[in-house]
């Protein structure tokens, strides 16, 4: 029996507890002192049968009982302290033993990461720089530009991926390139890897390969999860697997194929100018991307026309498409010469970020930047050409959604599924505000889309008056839905005071549609946008006037869900596309289809089926 007749734990309390009031020492130790905050902390959690009598050995002349009303609060705090040095040491004990490197070395395992974290984003099948490809075993053995091989099985001296990824002669690593280097023990790794005979141990059903020369086959269509109009008005980009689809606007063909790592494609968009196409996405719990493709050299707008019919304009910049203008009520044709696809679209920007997909891409006024969310709860921007991140914003909770930058690009402003919606400055990446008010409950769910007003006529908000040295900002308007299916107008900037549990920048709310709303999208003179949600199982689509809050039509048809919407630059038609894979074009004014079509072709036997 020990001696307190307590719990074999009391004794150490007791004994480190312990003082003497009549020592002339006038502070501790501080390794005793040490010892008593522990000491305070564990008895505090044991069973009030388990803790000492009072008595003057405990806390001097103060009694167990007033130690622990008096001293609990302090002593907890600093428990939870101790605890979390003890979780972080664990924590880099593990990250520690992470960097041990195998004995026996995994392709699949421990190879394939590496590069798909550092390496693929420039030496993939649609941006092979330097003629080498990264993406598989097979590749990694063929030789680039160089003319030499880039792993030679069983002789780590002769491949000159190692020589690439080492210091040589005094000078830093070449590769990653405008990145920082691999780690040494990462360097191990593939070097052993190739040591011991760069073995490829990839599952059979891992093995698929997709890329510009193997494009994606079809058995059913995809879900749609994004489609954009070009500004232009003759492209119209629909998400696949794998791959973005660029179609004819008016749905009569199919004209490219942009076919890249991201097994998942979650958004897109146009560049202002037209000329560059944006896509997030990545592979759920492996990696998230963003990628930039050059869309100079494909098709333009030609513009001029009149109402005479239809009639033969002019040559793409593309020997292989001629474009064909008519003055119907919906869009430019195109005739094929011989067959309509180009093959010439380059994928310019690849970026690999996080470790998951990434959401809601949008481009800056400029064409200058890039932002997106992502499902670490994290906002962020990159360069739009050289892909070096520029902001990074933490403020949300939960995973980002949809991101729009103002119309001058000086804020940016993202929705999540936090239920708000935040602004940021994009030159200092500084949180400023909640657009949406923080009252619990104001928002029923998350926020999954938002869009920024088109402005005709430019003009500066009024400054709040607690902060009254600020620089008048530019007006602007936000379009945000999501969870509780209602649509809401705000203004971006506050004009009055902050009052906790206001919604001041709430302009107006829209009638809620069935279930979430996915997607809205705003026409390009801002005075309609169009809406689309889903339901247990179905769809519906609106369009709404914006000023007086109208439902104008409804669009016809069983639509099943919908992910994805937008309004041709015309103004006279809207597209829209979601669960069951087909596009959807549909008359802006009274709702009736116009022609739906499968983005993605489909293999022979299976689309020749009734």
């Amino acid at each position: 029996m020990n001696r307190s007749g307590f719990h074999p734990l009391t004794d150490y309390l007791h004994d480190t507890m312990r003082t003497n009031p009549h020592s002339k020492k006038k502070r501790p130790s501080f390794s005793r002192r040490l010892h008593r905050r522990c000491a305070f902390a564990m008895i505090s959690m044991l069973p009030d049968a388990m803790v000492p009598a009072p008595g003057p050995t405990i806390c001097r002349t103060y009694d167990t009982a007033n130690c622990l009303r008096g001293d609990l609060m302090r002593h907890c705090r600093f428990a939870i302290a101790l605890g979390m040095l003890l979780i972080f040491g664990i924590s880099h004990a593990d990250e520690t033993k992470k960097t041990v490197v195998p004995d026996v070395v995994s392709y699949y395992r421990d190879v394939r990461p590496i590069f798909a974290i550092h390496c693929q984003g420039c030496h993939q099948p649609a941006r092979p720089l330097g003629g080498y490809v990264m993406t598989t075993q097979t590749g990694l053995l063929q030789k680039g530009d160089s003319g030499e091989p880039g792993v030679v099985p069983g002789q780590v001296g002769k491949s000159m991926l190692v020589k690439q990824i080492r210091p040589q002669d005094g000078k830093p690593p070449a590769m990653p390139k405008g990145k920082d280097p691999l780690a040494e023990h990462q360097v191990q790794i593939i070097s052993r890897w190739i040591e011991q005979g760069a073995k490829d141990d990839t599952p059979p059903t891992h093995r698929l390969e997709v890329s510009q020369d193997h494009p994606p086959i079809y058995e059913l269509p995809p879900v749609i999860t994004a489609l954009e109009f070009s500004p232009d008005g003759n492209l119209l980009a629909v998400s696949g697997y794998h791959e973005v689809l660029l179609h004819k606007a008016d749905g009569s063909g199919l004209v490219a194929r942009l076919v890249g790592l991201s097994e998942r494609i979650q958004s897109l968009a146009f560049s202002p100018d037209g000329k560059r196409l944006a896509v997030t996405g990545g592979s759920p719990g492996r990696f998230g991307e963003i990628q930039v493709w050059d869309l100079n050299r494909g098709i333009q707008r030609l513009g001029g026309f009149t109402d005479a019919g239809m009639r033969l304009a002019a040559a793409s910049p593309v020997p292989s498409l001629t474009v064909i203008a008519t003055a119907g009520p919906s869009f430019p044709h195109f005739g094929d010469i011989p067959s309509g696809e180009l093959k010439d679209f380059k994928l310019k920007l690849a970026q690999s970020v996080t470790f998951d997909t990434i959401y809601g891409v949008s481009w800056s006024p400029d064409g200058s930047k890039l932002a997106f969310g992502c499902s670490d709860n994290t906002l962020r921007a990159i360069d739009a050409n050289t892909g070096q991140q520029v902001l990074y914003q933490g403020a949300h909770s939960d995973w980002v959604l949809d991101t729009v930058f103002s119309v001058d690009g000086q804020h940016l402003v993202s929705v999540s599924r936090d239920r708000s919606m935040k602004l940021t400055d994009v030159p200092t990446q500084r949180f400023i505000d909640n657009v949406t008010s923080i009252t619990p409950g104001a928002l029923k769910g998350g926020l999954l889309t938002i869009d920024r007003r088109p402005v005709t006529k430019q003009k500066f908000q009024k400054v709040p008056p607690d902060t009254p040295k600020a620089a008048p900002k530019l007006y602007d308007e936000l379009l945000a839905a999501g969870s509780d299916g209602t649509p809401r107008l705000y203004k971006m900037h506050r004009e009055a005071k902050r009052v906790i549990g206001d919604d001041f920048n709430k302009i107006r709310e829209y009638p809620a549609m069935p279930g979430r709303v996915y997607a809205a999208r705003f026409n390009a003179d801002g005075s309609r946008f169009v809406a689309g949600s889903s339901l247990e199982g179905k769809g519906e689509a609106r369009i709404y006037s914006v000023d007086d809050g109208k439902v104008l039509a409804t669009l016809e048809g069983d639509l099943g869900p919908i992910y994805a919407v937008d309004f041709h630059m015309n103004g006279k038609v809207v597209a829209v596309g979601g669960f069951n894979g087909v596009v959807r074009l549909h008359d802006a004014a009274t709702g009736k289809l116009i022609k739906e079509f499968a983005p993605a072709p489909l293999k022979a036997n299976v689309a020749a089926k009734p």
